[in-house]
């Protein structure tokens, strides 16, 4: 796990120092440079297979033909490099040297052979061309940015913006999907310049002709409509064998494991399969206590159930502070998301790596992803609500909708039940499942911008995407293609990566083991989900392991008092970021139609909390990331 960095430009050299030391913390071990005529590459090691310098980066092959720099861990490397050791002269037992030497007999049909997270980039210096590849769920970041005579590319935006001619014309459209989704889903970032390389992709570039760069697909999430025929045991029987060997291979390292335990579902099954593993051996694990009351924000407190799993399953559990100072950190944590995401979830996660590095454990593993192959959202749920309406006319559901509207919003039960009959608003059933990501209506969404974006519609780019994957038609499975494709990669994945990365902490995501996943889109969807008993499957492999009132337990999330903190906390820098006066120095927002919301939601009259968070966390990154608001 690392940071890399590149540029393509007449003046590499002059620039690649400044933008490898912006990603510093992603590497605190080792630094490398690299320099060729116009191309240059950085890189930050964080050490966790091979810790000699023979796993030095830049790495060069043997005859000088490739250079490669790489984040990541490939799981499966040694699988690999049994096919290569009679042929390449290995120096080393790190990850690195195979992808280099898997790229140098393979080419670009190494990257589907790969069970990792990796993002990497390789010169091969003999067709002077340049590949940079992403992995196939987007665990790890990938940033790229093109004009003119100059490519760059990062693990992470900041190191753009020490580059002299970088452009810093805001994407609006992007910003609409900021304050629709909390996140955004595909390449756009905030820069209309800067992209995210998608997952499953790679780009090549030849160093002569920067214009006429390429991108190519090389994996797409396997949902086909295809569903194995098992019997429910014999289901169970799989899912235990690919769940347990995800684990095995994620616990390779050269340096101390520890495990994110909330006493979730999730984080607890991967606990208790790594104890089943290692019985011998000590399980450290990492769980938050909650500051305030999480019921005030629909949550079940988690720290109990943690607890429970934790004397079940003997093993340590580090309980860690969620106390934060909300206004010293939120413009810290923005930073380093290095989007203006809007969710309080990412301080939690920085909090645990902090203590976790603290105390030696640069690795942790995590639940991520559980709720996005198995179905554990409520927006899933919504679903069989749904269809038990499918009778009920249209017209009828779209009045229920306007008269949840005008609902208080003081109680979870409320906001939710709001959430559902949102859906009717539209018609289209396709619109309806992609609205529930909605955060706001788009409509009111538009009003906040000085020109509201045009080009963009939320509901219809989700819709659009399932072009994707024809054959698929269960709409349970399709809600789960947006969530492993878009949500999971663009705002969890994302916000889980920067924030450990910022403690020098590599989390790692067994739920994404590309065997499981493509094994977990077999799965016919009536055991995903059955009745609103979501996560059926995985729930009865977990029995194997658990106590039933931990996997019984009613949904909790990573957050923290958002709703609190807007009405309390954060209401001074409120008054004062999103006034009037620097509003009009952002020139995006319309500053009146702002007004009325914080207004609106300090009434109770409507739930804005996490869009005003988001118009907060816009303001912040443009403070870090543009000249705009100086």
């Amino acid at each position: 796990m690392c940071g890399i960095t590149g540029i393509i430009s007449p003046n590499a050299s002059l620039h690649i120092q400044k933008m490898t030391d912006a990603i510093a913390h992603r590497g605190p071990d080792d630094e490398g440079i690299f320099i060729d005529e116009n191309i240059a590459f950085g890189h930050r090691r964080l050490s966790i297979l091979d810790l000699s310098a023979n796993g030095h980066q830049p790495m060069i092959s043997a005859d000088g033909r490739y250079i490669l720099i790489f984040n990541g861990e490939i799981y499966n490397h040694n699988e690999i490099r049994e096919k290569l050791k009679d042929k390449y002269p290995f120096k080393s037992s790190s990850d690195t040297e195979t992808i280099l030497y898997g790229f140098a007999e393979f080419g670009t049909e190494l990257f589907n052979q790969l069970n990792g997270i990796f993002a990497f980039a390789i010169y091969d210096k003999q067709k002077n061309e340049i590949i940079i590849v992403r992995d196939q769920f987007g665990v790890k970041p990938l940033y790229y940015y093109q004009q003119e005579n100059n490519f760059l590319f990062s693990s992470e935006i900041k190191s753009f913006t020490s580059f002299p001619d970088f452009n810093t014309e805001i994407d609006e459209n992007a910003l609409a999907n900021y304050l629709y989704f909390l996140w955004s889903p595909g390449e756009n970032t905030p820069f209309k310049n800067c992209k995210k390389l998608l997952p499953g992709h790679y780009i090549t570039v030849n160093a002569n002709d920067l214009k006429s760069f390429s991108i190519h697909q090389y994996y797409e999430i396997p949902f086909n409509g295809q569903y194995e025929q098992k019997t429910e045991q014999e289901w169970i029987d799989a899912l235990d064998k690919r769940l347990t060997k995800a684990v095995e291979r994620q616990l390779l390292s050269d340096v101390p494991i520890g495990y994110f335990l909330s006493g979730g579902l999730d984080s607890s099954i991967i606990v208790a399969i790594a104890k089943k593993l290692h019985p011998n051996k000590k399980i450290k694990c990492f769980t938050i206590a909650a500051e305030t009351d999480s019921r005030l924000e629909g949550f079940a407190d988690d720290l109990p159930y943690a607890k429970n799993v934790a004397d079940y399953l003997k093993v340590d559990l580090e309980i860690v502070n969620a106390k934060v100072d909300i206004v010293k950190d939120f413009d810290k944590m923005v930073y380093h998301l290095d989007e203006p995401q809007a969710d309080a979830a990412p301080l939690n996660v920085a909090n645990i790596c902090k203590k976790a590095r603290e105390q030696g454990y640069i690795v942790l593993l995590g639940g991520t992803a559980g709720d996005d192959l198995f179905s554990g959202y409520r927006r899933h749920q919504a679903l069989y609500f749904d269809e038990k309406l499918k009778f009920v006319p249209h017209h009828i559901k779209s009045f229920a909708q306007k008269l949840t509207t005008i609902l208080p919003n003081k109680s979870a039960l409320t906001r939710r039940l709001k959430k559902i009959f949102s859906m009717y608003e539209y018609n289209d059933k396709q619109i309806q499942m992609a609205s529930l990501y909605g955060w706001m209506p788009f409509n009111k969404v538009k009003k906040l911008f000085q020109k509201p974006p045009l080009l963009f519609e939320p509901n219809t780019f989700l819709k659009n995407s399932l072009h994707n994957i024809p054959n698929e038609t269960s709409r349970l499975n399709q809600m789960l293609y947006w969530d492993m494709k878009y949500f999971l990669t663009d705002h969890n994945l994302n916000y889980t990566d920067k924030m450990s990365m910022m403690h020098g902490v590599e989390v790692r995501v067994p739920f994404l083991d590309v065997e499981l996943v493509e094994f977990s889109t077999k799965i016919p969807p009536n055991l995903k989900m059955k009745g609103t008993t979501t996560k059926y499957l995985l729930k009865k492999v977990a029995e194997r392991y658990l106590p039933t009132e931990v996997i019984y337990r009613s949904k909790s999330g990573f957050g923290a008092p958002v709703r609190d903190w807007i009405t309390k906390d954060l209401n001074s820098k409120i008054e004062i970021e999103l006034s009037k006066n620097e509003l009009d120095k952002l020139g995006i927002f319309n500053s009146s139609e702002v007004e009325k919301l914080i207004i609106t939601n300090k009434k109770g009259e409507i739930d804005a909390s996490y869009s005003i968070w988001c118009l907060l966390a816009i303001h912040s990154w443009s403070k870090y990331f543009t000249n705009r608001n100086k």
